[in-house]
């Protein structure tokens, strides 16, 4: 699996979204790179480990991602929110804080989930890989780029970005969307041990804000965070304000944790 290292400083782990690399998060290691050493991953089957077998599921990925990292905060962007919260809730030791950027425990809509996308979004997505795999990506970025008051540059950047470091293997896209609409991690908040961060584009309308300020009511030591005219990634038109919540969150959940000791 490949992982960047950049940066000086207390390590953080930065996990990307479906479809994407770890490249993604360009704008966000310039800002964060002179105070945090950054282990910026490409999960299984993206990037630059595109040929790794591990299948993109919840144990099996957050273990080989924990074999290439050292112990540090996680913090997971969409997709990657999944994975940074199901290590945070099942190995607290190696995950001692825990920032979910535009990520919830769940991502589809049901009767005690009012907040999550419609399942035949998905299906219609399942379907497109099929048929067409990069007009499908490039519809699922469009929906990245909805709603942020900056809409056209947001989403030139999520398409320049998308294939710059390769293809991502069709299988691996296939099983990244039957994460996102199987997974339902709700149960792991109210005994999450970690402090968690939850950043929220307020004009995301991929992940509801008020999905992630549910989940942060339900967690403790939780912060709920909204980022004004920002859509689902606002690491790439607010870096800079992304940059200085997580730096804000990180040196108070290390005083937390210092004074839990």
């Amino acid at each position: 699996m490949s992982v960047d290292i950049t940066g000086h400083g207390p390590p953080l782990i930065l996990l990307h979204g479906w479809a994407m690399h770890g490249g993604i998060f360009a704008p966000l290691v310039q800002a964060l790179r002179e105070h945090h050493t950054l282990h910026v991953v490409d999960l299984p089957g993206h990037g630059h480990s595109r040929d790794c077998g591990v299948p993109l599921q919840l144990d099996a990925c957050v273990q080989a991602v924990m074999d290439v990292v050292p112990a540090a905060p996680w913090c997971g962007w969409s997709l990657g929110g999944l994975l940074a919260l199901h290590a945070a809730a099942t190995q607290p030791a190696r995950v001692p804080a825990l920032a979910m950027l535009c990520a919830t425990p769940k991502f589809v809509l049901s009767d005690t989930w009012p907040h999550g996308m419609a399942r035949d979004v998905f299906t219609g997505f399942e379907a497109g890989l099929r048929s067409d795999w990069r007009a499908t990506i490039d519809r699922f970025i469009a929906l990245e780029a909805f709603g942020s008051d900056h809409m056209r540059e947001e989403l030139k950047l999520l398409r320049d970005a998308v294939l710059t470091r390769g293809e991502p293997s069709p299988r691996v896209l296939a099983e990244g969307l039957q994460l996102l609409e199987q997974s339902d991690l709700r149960d792991a908040l109210p005994a999450l041990a970690v402090p968690s961060l939850w950043l929220a584009g307020r004009r995301d309308r991929l992940v509801n804000p008020a999905a992630m300020q549910a989940s942060a009511a339900q967690s403790r030591l939780a912060q709920f965070v909204p980022i004004e005219h920002a859509g689902h990634a606002p690491f790439l038109t607010h870096a800079n304000t992304v940059a200085d919540a997580l730096m804000a969150f990180l040196a108070s959940a290390g005083h937390a944790s210092l004074k839990h000791a």
